[in-house]
């Protein structure tokens, strides 16, 4: 049988590894991923995933060569800078959109992952602590994995559906995010403390402080405006980043 040569590029992390168990393949904190093929285009024009919202996350698994790696496993922050990867690797660095009736060219290959602060990273530990500042509450936290966000998702699609009219999403995902209360990792702990105890103005420091710690890559770019000056904001992920000629 003939071989064939297919291309690959090694990734870096934004987590580093620093946050993944050591027998877990991520914590090397790299990952190999393909050049897409006429497979992962027709991935991308799969009317199935596309109406599920699962295209991406179908391409993607499909690019990385490790298949011993759980997708599940990723932190947001690594499968954000694997998107950002892959949309390079498939279709170049520029990035061409309109933003507010602007035209607009990103160069993809600028964007850097955030500075970590090491000494906040313990060896396959992703668990960090915080005092609230308002009511001196003690709580442990993870960072969410793309696993994590799945849960979440079908939780609050689970309650919808019990209620239409239920708005729950806040307080799920600090139910997920939250490991432990005032030394209690008991999930009717957390659940009673989220839904009955979490002031708002702690909640918005808490949400801050994970946005901190959280690897990830620098999505804010510059962005040109109508008025001639630049405005800062997050890199608009449009229908044209992986369609480009859409």
């Amino acid at each position: 049988m003939a071989e064939f040569k297919l291309p690959t590029e090694t990734i870096d992390l934004p987590s580093k590894g620093l946050m993944y168990p050591k027998e877990n393949p991520l914590s090397s904190g790299k990952i190999e991923m393909k050049y897409m093929t006429a497979k992962e285009e027709d991935i991308l024009t799969n009317q199935n995933y596309i109406k599920q919202g699962i295209v991406i996350d179908k391409l993607l698994k499909s690019l990385i060569v490790n298949k011993d790696i759980n997708y599940n496993d990723l932190l947001i922050g690594d499968k954000n800078a694997i998107m950002v990867a892959a949309r390079i690797l498939s279709y170049g660095k520029n990035y061409e959109f309109s933003y507010e009736g602007e035209s607009q060219n990103i160069d993809l290959s600028k964007i850097d992952p955030k500075e970590l602060e090491l000494d906040l990273y313990k060896d396959g530990k992703n668990e960090f602590g915080f005092t609230l500042p308002h009511t001196e509450n003690k709580v442990t936290f993870k960072i969410l994995t793309h696993g994590d966000e799945q849960k979440i998702e079908s939780e609050v699609k689970s309650l919808k559906k019990i209620n239409k009219q239920s708005s729950s999403e806040v307080t799920t995902r600090f139910s997920h995010i939250i490991t432990s209360v005032n030394g209690s990792s008991e999930t009717k702990d957390i659940r009673e403390f989220v839904n009955n105890y979490l002031l708002a103005k702690d909640a918005r420091e808490l949400r801050k402080y994970y946005q901190e710690v959280s690897p990830d890559l620098d999505m804010k770019v510059y962005l040109n405006t109508s008025t001639g000056e630049e405005e800062v904001a997050d890199l608009p992920i449009g229908l044209n980043f992986f369609w480009p000629d859409s």
